[in-house]
């Protein structure tokens, strides 16, 4: 357990620059809190002692603000950036050195049984207030940009943005697996490429209709 711990606070050094010591990060990092909770929640709900697990779980999420079913599963170097707000619900699947931050659900879209939560594969980063909704696979080197709503699945090195998200990058651009690479600001908006492609297409009529009506003149004036 111990081990673990140091392993996780060592992590948090190494991705937060706002953490200046350990016992500053054990004291205050909510992220940090709700997982080793989680962890000891996981151990009961794998043993079959569901009640117990999910008290554990609710403490947990009255404490930190944050919501991590026993159910869910979680690969090791998971960082969870303040953590406001966060649901990870039980058929969740997250990997390896994944960050999440403030307000991400990783929910389902029904009460069908059986899978109904995303997984995650390695190195995938999800911005504030995203929502990764359905039983499908997010790939591996993925970011979700900031209030994304992820509903299908994303193949591994791309970037997803918008509602509904959409791919705007794949293997077009250099990923970097290291989980370090936490710029959530430079992502292209698909809106704005949607609204300059509006655009161009108006001039482009304008121009066309323009030229038109200047036919229909001089073939008027003779």
């Amino acid at each position: 357990m111990f081990s673990q711990l140091k392993e996780d606070i060592a992590l948090i050094k190494e991705r937060d620059p706002a953490a200046r010591s350990s016992f500053e990060i054990l004291l205050t990092y909510s992220g940090l809190h709700a997982i080793h909770s989680y962890r000891h929640a996981h151990w009961f709900y794998c043993h079959k002692m569901f009640t117990i697990a999910r008290i554990i779980s609710q403490l947990a999420k009255f404490r930190t603000g944050i919501e991590i079913h026993p159910g869910a599963t979680i690969g090791k170097g998971l960082f969870i950036d303040h953590g406001m707000g966060v649901v990870i619900g039980e058929t969740a699947v997250i990997g390896d050195n994944c960050l999440l931050y403030q307000g991400v659900t990783l929910g389902g879209t029904g009460k069908d049984k059986g899978k109904r939560h995303p997984t995650l594969g390695s190195n995938v980063l999800v911005g504030s207030g995203a929502k990764v909704l359905g039983p499908f696979r997010v790939g591996n080197n993925v970011k979700i940009a900031a209030n994304a709503v992820v509903l299908n699945e994303i193949p591994d090195d791309c970037t997803a943005v918008g509602v509904p998200a959409r791919i705007v990058r794949r293997k077009g651009e250099k990923i970097h697996n290291c989980p370090q690479d936490l710029d959530q600001i430079h992502m292209p908006d698909p809106v704005s490429l949607e609204l300059c492609r509006m655009q161009v297409e108006i001039e482009r009529l304008e121009k066309r209709l323009a030229s038109i009506e200047n036919a229909s003149n001089a073939t008027k004036n003779k």
